[in-house]
């Protein structure tokens, strides 16, 4: 039960830093850090396909709500949750991701915890830039969006992991 309450305020805190601080954020037009994806990212390994599905489907909704995006968080948070168990399994092993648990540096070790969030956070921004621009015009410029914000966003999830998952690990 306290492992849920834990998640729950990671949830709400995610959202609401994507919100009011990140999607603010006017620092660069190539900076746009989509922190939201650590609810996503930080959920236990264990957990069932289909929670991980419908988990992907609250934060897209209420993001796309709060961002007031048409679908877009949505469609590419659907498609992180989905392909998660294969990034995690890619980046860390089967064994691992059987074993279960909350992936950490604690947990995984620092280089496959690194790869793993790296590849997470890349698919999920390289499909989101892509949808929202929709046009191989702006290719250049959507990967230097890309690149920026995929640095950006893997240093906030790993802020967040050290601050929050560390507390639920010890549960």
């Amino acid at each position: 039960m306290v492992r849920i309450l834990f998640y729950a305020l990671l949830f709400l805190v995610s959202v609401l830093f994507q919100t009011f601080l990140f999607d603010n954020l006017a620092v660069s037009i190539y900076l746009s850090p989509l922190v939201y994806i650590a609810f996503i990212a930080l959920l236990p390994m264990e957990t069932p396909p289909i929670v991980m599905l419908l988990c992907g489907l609250a934060t897209g909704i209420v993001t796309d709500w709060a961002m007031g995006l048409e679908g877009i968080n949505t469609a590419v948070t659907l498609l992180s949750a989905f392909t998660r168990r294969a990034v995690l399994q890619t980046a860390c092993g089967k064994e691992n991701v059987r074993e279960g648990g909350v992936p950490t540096v604690w947990r995984l070790g620092n280089y496959s915890f690194m790869l793993y969030l790296f590849s997470f956070v890349a698919l999920h921004h390289l499909a989101f830039f892509l949808l929202e621009s929709l046009s191989w015009s702006l290719l250049p410029f959507v990967l230097i969006r890309f690149v920026v914000s995929t640095l950006v966003t893997v240093c906030f999830v790993w802020l967040t992991s050290q601050l929050f998952v560390s507390k639920i690990s010890m549960l």
